[in-house]
């Protein structure tokens, strides 16, 4: 028996409504890693863009987009190239741009021509519109003159109209890294003498290493301070983090409190090992707070090219002190950044 145009119409109609019903919804969701490879994750947002860097090792580049979800689909622009030699030469890391006084600032860490070490921080000034364009000055290395020594991982940090420049660094004693900070007269000069306020001191912590400080501030303008430790070529590598005293001076050490347990740490089962060295960015509608940070998918990868960036949400405690939960779990579909 043959069957009639019109019935066969109507079973290819219904068969691709339920197949339209089966297929699974991508439209709101995203996986981990955003890209395959993305040491020391950067972002930040301005004009309704995101501003993404990450560690190359050799240059410095940027990716430009309206969603931080889709970031795998940008392109790399390459904004600076270091000299052939020179103190800021080599071993390029962590880089992180920053708006100041309407102008574009990018701290860096680097190194020598001839050796790894030290390490220190320098800056480069942009004052177009898009920091994707336009030329880059250099403004050389930001430092305590009286305490130059190993500086990698500097951020800026505003706090109640003044300044501030935390990193980590060196006593000048021994090669424990410890975090400083100090107030800044401008982008690129520090006007006051640093200050140790993080070194060391759980079994969490060994190594000997506090690195990558972050600010993440919650809606109340709390100070909550991020930090990575144990070592980025170790497994155990993590974050913790620290809170400024309601009302406190951040240059007095005693004003800052480091909380004993890590708050990120490594999940095996979800492909996160050495999970660290984040940043912190708005949702598109600015209603939620997401981290970005850089982690392994397999053991024994190092602290090197495989680290690649993951972004998560970030949820509030009723005490106001941010929950950052476990590493979520690599090509699980996450609900996107809400306003994407």
């Amino acid at each position: 028996m043959k069957s009639s145009p019109l019935l066969s119409l109507l079973c290819l109609l219904l068969m691709s409504v339920i197949c339209q019903a089966a297929a699974p919804d991508t439209t709101g969701v995203f996986t981990n890693p955003l890209l395959g490879s993305g040491p020391d994750p950067w972002v930040i947002r301005d004009n309704g863009m995101y501003y993404y860097l990450n560690t190359t090792g050799h240059n410095l580049v940027m990716r430009k987009t309206a969603a931080m979800s889709e970031l795998g689909k940008t392109k790399e622009i390459i904004v600076w190239t270091p000299p052939a030699k020179g103190p800021n030469a080599r071993d390029i890391w962590a880089p992180e741009l920053h708006r100041l006084n309407n102008k574009w600032y990018l701290y860096y860490t680097a190194g020598s021509s001839d050796s790894i070490h030290p390490q220190h921080t320098f800056v480069l000034e942009n004052s177009a519109k898009d920091p994707t364009t336009g030329s880059w000055t250099d403004k050389g290395q930001i430092k305590d003159t009286a305490a130059d020594y190993f500086a990698i991982d500097g951020t800026v940090f505003t706090h109640k109209g003044l300044s501030y420049f935390i990193w980590s660094g060196h006593n000048g004693k021994d090669g424990i890294q410890r975090l400083y900070i100090t107030r800044m007269a401008n982008p690129w000069t520090l006007v006051s003498p640093r200050v140790e306020i993080a070194a060391p001191q759980y079994k969490w912590e060994q190594n000997g290493v506090n690195e990558g400080p972050e600010i993440l501030k919650n809606a109340n303008g709390e100070v909550f301070l991020i930090f990575s430790a144990s070592g980025c070529w170790t497994e155990n590598y993590a974050l913790g983090m620290m809170q400024l005293k309601h009302g406190a001076d951040p240059l007095l050490p005693q004003s800052w409190t480091k909380f004993p347990e890590p708050v990120l740490q490594r999940k095996p089962e979800n492909g996160a090992y050495a999970p660290g060295h984040n940043g912190f960015f708005k949702s598109p509608d600015g209603r939620e707070d997401w981290i970005i940070y850089h982690a392994n998918s397999n053991a024994g990868e190092g602290c090197g090219q495989r680290r690649n960036p993951r972004i998560q949400q970030v949820n509030w405690k009723a005490d106001g002190s941010p929950y950052f939960g476990e590493p979520v779990k690599i090509n699980t579909p996450i609900k996107k950044p809400s306003g994407e």
